[in-house]
Parts: C-alpha cells; sequence; structure tokens
C-alpha cells in the first residue's frame, strides 16, 4: 500500500470517476485504475462498485476511507513541516548549553536568532555538561555546546575552544605560584556543581590527577552555582576554580586572587550530536550561531583559545552523516 495508491483511491471515491482523479493527479486513467486495482489485491477485496460511468465504494472503500485520508493528510503535513524546517519558516530549535555560557556567548543569542526567525520555536536547555551530553545521546536535544571531557560514547564530538581553568582564592600568598595537585589536596576547596560532582568536566580532571598521587579530592564545602562559591571564598571559608572567563565579571569584582596550575588545566568546549544523526535545519542554524557569538565575544583575546576558524566548520559537522 502505497501513498500514491491511497491518493488514487481517495480522489477517484471523491469525483467518482478514474478519469477525473487521473486529470487530477496528471496521470492517464489506465494508470490511475490499474493503482487502484493493485490496491484492491493488496487488500483482497474490492473498493468500488464499477459502473458504465461512475465509481461508487463498496464495504470495503468505505472502511478504508478514513484511515486513507488520515493517512494522505499526516504525509502532507510531514512534508509541509520538512519544506518549512528547510526555509526556516518554522519547526523548532532544539539546543544544549553548558552551564557557564554566559561567560562566553552573547547574552542576547536567543534573541537574535528569533528577531533573524520568527517562526522557529526555541528550546534552550542550560545545564551541567554531564548532563546535555545525556540528553542528546538519548534524543531529548538535537545538539549542545559542553565542556570536555564527558562520556563521549553514542556522540560526535566537535572541538571549538578551549579557556584555562585557575585556582581562585581571597589569600594572596595561596597565588604567589602556580597551584599543584598536592597543594590543592591539602587545602579547604569549596566546589560547585555538587550535584554531578566529580563528573563534572573540571573537577574530573582534577579527580583524576589527584589519583595518579594517591589523594582524593575531598571539598570543605560543596555548592551548586559558581557565584556561590565565590562568596564563600570571599568570606574566607576556602578557595575553588573557575573559568577564565569569569574572571572579570564574577573573581575581580569580589577582589579575588587567581592563579594557573602548575600541570594547566582547560576547559574544552565542544558541539556535540548524537552519533550519526543529521541535525535539523533549525538547530543546526542556532549551533552555528551559537559557534560564532564565540568566537566574536571580545572576551575570547584574553581567555579563550580558538580551535576552529569559522562557525560553518561547525555547519559542516553537523551537516555530514560521520
Amino acid at each position: 500500500m502505497t501513498l500514491t495508491q491511497l491518493r488514487a483511491f481517495l480522489l477517484a471515491a471523491r469525483l467518482g470517476s478514474f478519469t477525473a482523479a487521473a486529470a487530477c493527479l496528471q496521470m492517464s486513467q489506465p494508470a490511475i485504475s490499474d493503482l487502484v486495482r493493485r490496491l484492491e489485491a493488496e487488500l483482497k477485496a474490492a473498493l468500488f462498485r464499477r459502473r458504465p460511468k461512475s465509481l461508487t465504494l463498496t464495504p470495503a472503500g468505505e472502511a478504508l476511507l478514513p484511515y486513507a485520508e488520515q493517512a494522505v493528510s499526516n504525509a502532507d503535513m510531514g512534508a509541509k513541516a520538512v519544506r518549512s524546517l528547510a526555509t526556516l519558516s518554522g519547526g523548532q530549535a532544539s539546543f544544549g548549553l553548558l552551564r557557564n555560557a554566559n561567560f562566553y556567548l552573547s547574552a542576547d543569542l536567543a534573541a537574535r536568532f528569533h528577531h533573524l526567525y520568527p517562526k522557529v520555536q526555541i528550546r534552550l536547555l542550560g545545564q551541567n555538561s554531564v548532563e546535555t551530553a545525556n540528553d542528546v545521546r538519548s534524543g531529548v536535544l538535537e545538539a549542545g555546546l559542553v565542556t570536555l571531557p564527558i562520556d563521549t560514547d553514542g556522540l560526535d564530538v566537535l572541538p571549538v575552544a578551549r579557556d584555562e581553568v585557575l585556582y581562585v582564592t581571597a589569600r594572596p600568598e595561596r597565588a604567589a605560584s602556580p597551584v599543584t595537585i598536592h597543594d590543592l589536596c591539602r587545602r579547604p576547596l569549596v566546589l560547585y556543581d555538587a550535584h554531578y560532582a566529580e563528573r563534572d568536566p573540571a573537577r574530573c580532571q582534577l579527580a583524576r590527577r589527584a589519583e595518579l598521587i594517591g589523594r582524593k579530592l575531598s571539598p570543605l564545602i560543596e555548592v551548586e552555582y559558581l557565584p556561590a562559591a565565590l562568596d564563600m571564598v570571599a568570606a574566607g571559608l576556602g578557595d575553588t576554580i573557575a573559568c577564565a572567563a569569569s574572571k572579570a565579571s564574577e573573581i575581580d569584582t569580589r577582589q579575588l586572587h587567581t592563579v594557573t596550575f602548575a600541570e594547566p588545566l582547560y576547559d574544552t568546549l565542544a558541539v556535540i550530536r548524537r552519533r550519526g544523526e543529521l541535525i535539523s535545519p533549525a538547530s543546526r542554524e542556532f549551533a552555528r550561531l551559537a559557534v560564532k557569538s564565540l568566537l566574536d565575544n571580545p572576551a575570547r583575546v584574553d581567555s579563550l583559545t580558538l580551535l576552529i576558524n569559522d562557525s560553518t566548520v561547525v555547519e559542516d559537522f553537523l551537516t555530514d552523516r560521520l
């Protein structure tokens, strides 16, 4: 049973003639008759009572009619949806953002996308990269911008930039020289992303380094968000870590001190998608604009090392079936 057969059946039923149905479909009358005959053979039932000058539906034809109408209508609506996506005159952009996205991307990113494509729905989730990776892997989101390392099973990954992770303290003597993993394990720490703990990309890297020297990273205090951690650091409760992009807006405003790690530590920003799956034009365009915003952000001059030079690389990555 094909859509072409169902279209022929519906038009013949509506117009009462194979000839009229053929004219609507720009086909020959014998071709329409053959389509209906093959449909009847598949269903093992006559669909029409054939009279010299008219067609009427049999009980089998009456039974098929509403389902044929629904099938053809759904197919037409699906085709319309695909065409609207191809021209970005409809559909939905579904994208995940890393929790610290505001340090890297323009604040008006969603507004600019809406201005360009006002008929496209926007669905953005901003959360820890671990959660974004899970949502892309499961199909909840089409694509996302995350920090590495994450579990890349079932994902395609395109690194686009990296930002250094800094040690942050209220005590200047602790920022006098680069911090070693031994230093970190001995000092009181206030770490954020408590819900994800050592699954968080930056904390995961530090936990692995501590494990290599036979130590365990044991924060004194854990909170969920960076601003809360920095407030506690400013109050003298311990030290923390933060991406360099947050220095001007979050760290310097609290008059805190920063220093690099003796073995440099980085957040690598990457675009991800479900492995081998094509992304809708709307989500692909949002991803391209997000990375363009990252590349064009003035703050990147001081803190970001770019791994790609052009946002069209992202579009190619999301278009190709790897």
